[in-house]
């Protein structure tokens, strides 16, 4: 039963050498706890990348907790997870804004697409098997594109966000830095909750010393405690922007290829999930790959179409889950529920939209490297062969658009760049390439 769990041991205690398996659960007080360490380790990144992509945070994250529920329902409780912001749509999310007459209802469509192609992926691993992933899109492949994506973020935090307030983004980048290195356990996985907090008291403080204006809090002081999401105007010493509540989607061709490539992003971070819980579990979840990706496909595509952002798994929460031995999905229910209830504080999204510029520069600067270093993890943790040119040529090819910006113009109309191109260059000339290298290549890593 989705709803049913068996109580472990004596439900106090979780004894050496055993953990509690996700169809077990400690007592409903401990529960709620380790449910709210998960919402907390998560907390940071998932309301941030909403807003860097124009959505009210607190949308987004009540949409992070129905989209839980979603992916625990579709698993069978099978996969612990909580699937908080994906930030894999952020660079495509800018590039969208920049295209002439667009705004967040063609962001919010073309995320809807990703989570549908996102969810028939699934299906198709679901009867396929979990090779066809490896088949189409191997490591080598799949590092690519997570890289490009989060690299070709780099002019975003250096022309937008960083010139706000530079020394305040300085400042926030080493506390950010320094929690994540010189701290072990929850604090470590908190580090980007805590630069935050940080950061914004130093902006305070900085503003009492020079009257800068760095914090506004006039937005939180008049919103309500209790409402639903609705749209936020954010002012800042350089722009007004307006984050988005529900809204229903538009779909532009253009808008939905730019944020294509981040459903392979999808893919892999689901993937390397469920090989994760799988190893610290002792237990095979590949059979359960398609359900996880259909899951976060379905989750995806259902927020994109009521106006919030994109979802995915947390390797924050894989952390929680490491260093307690508590995999009880029970846990990840009572995190969708805290979430969902933080979604409707008017009070809580007009605080997170407060944060000040230089906080978020400092936040960005540490965030968009992570993603595109994770790629190269991938590359790591697969020992992919870059003495082998069938690897190096393609990818180095498609890395060099994606992040430079490239663009190939067939028309006044249509023209594809940036990351769009990059990971069509990356997969279409990594299969073109094993096809004419001789075998001794092609079958290589």
């Amino acid at each position: 039963m989705a709803f049913r769990w068996t109580v472990h041991g004596d439900g106090k205690t979780v004894a050496p050498g055993q953990s509690v398996r996700p169809d077990e659960r400690l007592s409903w007080p401990r529960t709620a706890g380790f449910g709210a360490q998960h919402v907390v380790a998560m907390f940071g990144a998932t309301f941030v990348f909403p807003r860097l992509m124009g959505i009210n945070p607190q949308f987004g994250v009540m949409m992070s907790g129905v989209a839980t529920i979603i992916f625990l329902l579709i698993v069978k409780g099978k996969v612990p997870s909580y699937l908080g912001t994906s930030a894999a749509f952020v660079a495509a999310s800018t590039a969208i804004y920049a295209l002439p007459g667009a705004d967040s209802s063609q962001v919010t469509g073309a995320i809807m697409v990703a989570g549908l192609i996102l969810a028939a992926v699934g299906v198709v691993i679901h009867f396929l098997g979990a090779p066809v992933v490896s088949a189409v899109l191997p490591p080598v492949v799949t590092g690519g594109v997570v890289m490009l994506i989060g690299f070709n973020l780099a002019p975003v935090v250096a022309s937008v966000y960083w010139p706000v307030d530079q020394w305040v983004a300085v400042i926030t980048m080493v506390v950010v830095i320094a929690l994540s290195v010189g701290f072990k356990g929850m604090i470590s996985r908190i580090s980007i909750l805590l630069g935050l907090i940080v950061g914004t008291l130093l902006s305070w403080l900085l503003d009492a010393v020079d009257g800068g204006g760095r914090l506004d809090l006039t937005s939180v002081r008049e919103a309500s405690w209790i409402g639903f999401p609705g749209d936020i105007t954010v002012h800042t010493a350089t722009a007004t922007q307006v984050l988005t509540g529900p809204q229903l989607p538009t779909f532009s061709a253009t808008a939905i290829l730019l944020v294509i490539p981040g459903v392979i992003a999808l893919i892999a971070e689901n993937a390397g999930h469920v090989k994760a819980v799988g190893e610290m579990t002792g237990t095979n979840l590949d059979p359960y790959l398609g359900r996880a990706i259909l899951g976060d496909g379905v989750a995806t595509a259902l927020a994109g179409f009521v106006g919030s952002a994109p979802t995915t798994t947390y390797a924050e929460n894989i952390g929680v889950m490491a260093a307690t031995r508590v995999y009880s999905t029970a846990a990840y229910y009572v995190a969708a529920a805290v979430a969902i209830l933080f979604g409707f504080s008017p009070k809580f999204g007009a605080l997170v939209a407060a944060i000040p510029g230089g906080v978020i520069g400092g936040i960005t600067v540490v965030l968009y490297g992570m993603i595109g270093l994770l790629g190269a993890k991938i590359w790591v943790e697969n020992r992919v062969d870059f003495g082998n040119p069938v690897n190096l040529v393609p990818v180095a090819a498609g890395l060099i658009i994606g992040i430079g910006g490239v663009t190939l113009k067939f028309s006044d109309q249509f023209s594809l760049s940036g990351i769009a191109l990059g990971t069509l260059v990356t997969v279409v000339m990594y299969h073109f390439a094993r096809l004419i290298a001789p075998k001794v290549l092609a079958a290589g890593k």
